[in-house]
């Protein structure tokens, strides 16, 4: 089990926790003293992508998002990214998407 907290972790139990080495920092770091707006202005005129663009933040949501499903399952659910479905709960499917209320039907 992972407990998170902003900035810092836990693995339980303890020791997963102290078997645990952190991966070397891969990802550049950002000199903008508002890291969002900065970033996003630099690609806007053509420099590099920022580092939280779709490609990096559209998975880390997908993650978070299937994992309240999860919780909300109370059960382990496996995921088939390539057709955007659990494969072994369709209560936990119908979670992927809210109802639409009849007044927004087309």
């Amino acid at each position: 089990m992972i407990l998170g907290n902003t900035g810092s972790g836990r693995i339980i139990p303890e020791s997963k926790m102290q078997s645990y080495k952190l991966p070397p920092k891969t990802l550049p770091r950002s000199n903008f003293k508002n890291v969002a707006t900065g970033e996003w202005i630099r690609a806007r005129h053509g420099g590099e992508p920022a580092s939280c663009n779709f490609d990096v933040g559209g998975l880390l949501a997908e993650v978070v998002l299937l994992g309240n499903i999860a919780l909300r399952r109370g059960k382990k659910l496996s995921w088939d990214a390539a057709n955007l479905r659990f494969t072994n709960d369709e209560e936990a499917d119908k979670l992927l998407k809210e109802p639409y209320r009849d007044v927004w039907r087309l």
